[in-house]
C-alpha cells in the first residue's frame, strides 16, 4: 500500500495495530441500503461508510460519515 501524504508517519500510522483503539461496528440494512455503523447508544448509531447503495444515496446529506441514524426503524 503506497500513502501519499505531507503527514509524518507516526501521525499516520499513530493506534495501528492497537486493539482498543478499534471501533466496533455493525452493518445494517435500510431501505434496501447497506450501511456500516458505529452504536453510540439509546438506538443511535454514527455511520461510517455507505457499503451497498444506489448512487445519489452518496449524495443524501443524512447518510454522509459521522450523520447519526436510528438503528431501528
Amino acid at each position: 500500500m503506497t500513502f501519499h501524504t505531507i503527514l509524518p508517519l507516526e501521525i499516520v500510522l499513530d493506534g495501528f495495530g492497537d486493539p482498543n483503539r478499534m471501533r466496533r461496528t455493525v452493518e445494517i440494512r435500510r431501505g434496501g441500503m447497506l450501511l456500516e455503523v458505529e452504536p453510540v447508544g439509546d438506538g443511535l448509531g454514527r455511520v461510517v461508510r455507505l457499503l451497498d447503495c444506489p448512487l445519489d444515496a452518496y449524495l443524501d446529506p443524512s447518510l454522509n460519515p459521522g450523520s447519526l441514524i436510528r438503528m431501528h426503524p
